[in-house]
């Protein structure tokens, strides 16, 4: 499934600069002005994963496919967009479609680039963002919760649900708290949550993008973005877009020696995926044959017929059983031959839970 993650900010913040060398592409204009980007450029990333080299090399896989993600790069806010500003409705139109948000903060002092309240503070900068999305929320509510209210009188048992689990967000939001705090109490409110759209309802990760010294430790606005992800149950990750930039103009074969030199272990884009991962609570199986080992994205939570429907939705509403090998029997056995003789292999059912790293061949019937 992947995920699609829109990529927001001020401007001048490194959003474009970052999604240029995330997609390792130049399809968004990164210019020292505001509004360089103004429709959504979207980029698709093969999300790297070193397990899948070692699987598709044991089954001697000819081709390797990689799980793809999603980056949409969105023009930047500024104060008022809620009421229009800027590229206001277009900019909170586009963060509706998208899975997560990268929130871009910038996190290095240059005066070769301008910022647009002439300081550096990324989280005032990150408050001129969520103000404006809460906003947008509370304009969007106050109208739907209200009528809720009125039906759920009449006994209007959807409206009890909305009127109940919408009511809990505008109440946050009142508050000047995101209406990602807020808990429903079943499946149900849940799912209403979610139809609901509501633009602080979506996980945020921030990205801290610091000078090409700092990509390593971080500096103490980075400490800040952190501290602040940490209180809101959020994510956040140090990324130098300007050490992404270089990376992408490199061979392959020199990134590896480049990010030592740094103190790197990983590129930024390895950070993004993994703390985007971890924020939507997304695992990856593989599958594999002599034809090709893939990776595929399910949630975590999913159980094998779910998985199976990541495939083919027949081999979701056919599913008989997944034939299933950890990641670490497969590679210490040799792959599948090995791990069925030493009992590895396992006959799981639709209740089987799928691990982060399963090897599985689903057996379906339709």
């Amino acid at each position: 499934m992947g995920f699609r993650c829109g990529i927001v900010g001020l401007p001048n913040v490194g959003k474009s600069t970052l999604f240029n060398a995330l997609t390792e592409t130049q399809a968004a204009e990164a210019a020292n002005y505001p509004f360089c980007t103004i429709e959504p450029n979207v980029g698709q990333v093969s999300v790297p994963d070193p397990r899948l080299d070692q699987i598709a090399k044991i089954a001697g896989s000819a081709k390797i496919v990689h799980t793809q993600l999603s980056f949409v790069d969105i023009a930047g806010l500024v104060k008022g967009a809620s009421a229009g500003e800027g590229l206001g409705n277009q900019f909170l139109g586009n963060i509706r479609e998208v899975d997560a948000i990268v929130h871009v903060l910038r996190c290095f002092e240059d005066d070769d680039i301008q910022h647009v309240a002439n300081k550096v503070d990324p989280i005032a900068d990150a408050e001129v963002v969520e103000t404006e999305l809460m906003l947008s929320d509370l304009e969007s509510l106050e109208k739907r919760v209200e009528n809720a209210k009125r039906r759920a009188t009449a006994n209007d048992k959807e409206a009890k649900v909305m009127a109940s689990v919408l009511g809990q967000a505008l109440d946050l939001l009142r508050e000047g708290k995101p209406a990602r705090l807020t808990e429903p109490k079943d499946d149900e409110e849940a799912r209403v949550l979610e139809q609901a759209q509501l633009l602080t309802a979506k996980p945020v990760l921030y990205v801290c993008n610091v000078g090409e010294d700092e990509a390593a430790t971080g500096n103490a606005l980075s400490e800040k973005v952190f501290a602040k992800a940490a209180a809101e149950g959020a994510e956040a990750v140090v990324v130098s877009a300007a050490i992404e930039s270089e990376l992408v103009a490199m061979p392959p074969e020199d990134r590896v020696e480049f990010l030592n030199e740094l103190g790197l272990e990983e590129s930024g884009l390895s950070r993004v995926i993994r703390a985007g991962y971890k924020l939507l609570g997304l695992k990856t199986f593989f599958t594999c044959g002599p034809k090709e080992a893939r990776a595929w994205t399910t949630p975590a939570a999913a159980k094998a017929p779910q998985a199976a429907g990541e495939i083919h939705t027949d081999f979701e509403k056919g599913f008989i059983r997944a034939e299933t090998i950890a990641f670490d029997d497969y590679v210490t056995l040799g792959g599948e031959s090995g791990a069925r003789e030493a009992g590895k292999l396992r006959q799981e059912g639709k209740q089987y839970v799928v691990q982060d790293g399963d090897v599985l061949l689903f057996k379906f019937n339709v």
